[in-house]
């Protein structure tokens, strides 16, 4: 397990190295500097000064990818590519043009997303995971058809819907709950019970039938069967 930890690790690198290389390329396509520059300062006639005044500010005036005019490795670490890209990989995500620190942001406004996220990817997957062993414990009979039937009905159902609907009935109609803010400390439960509550029950789903996809292949194994035929009962091969 930690060998397969550690490559899927080492994987990643090359595969984010090209997304930010081919996000970097992408976005200088259809923005140039100056561009960037005019859109900034607000207007069309812009003086010249004025452009590279604001780029010269922001770090924009260098090269984008290669420098031909310095020396050494400064030809790779004096341009746009690796002080506005590469940096991204070791946290330095540095300033907005609107001169804001981005680090902060995110350090900032992050735990309240990670307050909703965690939650419902913890638990969503215990949920996903029991309800698709219930249905992969009794296949092939009406408990597994009527689970399979739930899951496409879910399914079905844009998220979007789940959203207003649990809003209206929980928050509008029933009070149980705000139907948005944010608090501190303890008081900060109440407003996470909603997002969470509808982030679990619209990924039951899809979650629910990818796992008993797996399940069924899985039960079919030949570790399985011996586990059966050693006389464990199915009640322990599947949930133990």
């Amino acid at each position: 397990m930690l060998a397969y930890i550690v490559r899927r690790i080492l994987y990643a690198f090359p595969i984010l190295m090209g997304v930010n290389a081919l996000t970097f390329v992408l976005f200088f396509m259809v923005n140039t500097p100056d561009d960037m520059a005019r859109m900034h300062l607000g207007g069309k006639h812009v003086t010249e000064q004025a452009i590279e005044s604001w780029k010269e500010e922001r770090g924009y005036n260098k090269a984008l990818i290669w420098n031909t005019g310095a020396e050494g490795l400064n030809q790779v670490t004096d341009t746009i590519f690796f002080t506005k890209s590469l940096t991204l990989f070791v946290f330095e995500f540095g300033q907005a043009d609107d001169g804001r620190d981005i680090g902060q942001d995110i350090r900032t406004r992050m735990w309240p997303s990670l307050a909703i996220a965690v939650p419902v990817f913890v638990i969503g997957l215990l949920v996903n995971i029991t309800f698709a062993m219930l249905m992969v414990f009794f296949r092939a009979t009406y408990v597994d058809l009527s689970g399979v039937i739930l899951c496409v009905v879910l399914m079905s159902i844009s998220g979007l819907f789940y959203i207003i609907g649990g809003q209206f009935l929980v928050g509008k109609i029933m009070q149980l709950v705000p139907i948005s803010g944010f608090g501190e400390g303890i008081s900060t439960i109440k407003f996470l019970i909603l997002p969470v509550v509808i982030g679990i029950v619209s990924g039951i789903g899809s979650g629910s039938r990818w796992y008993r996809t797996l399940f069924l292949e899985e039960v079919s194994k030949d570790y399985v069967r011996t586990a059966r035929a050693k006389g464990l009962s199915e009640v322990r091969v599947l949930f133990s």
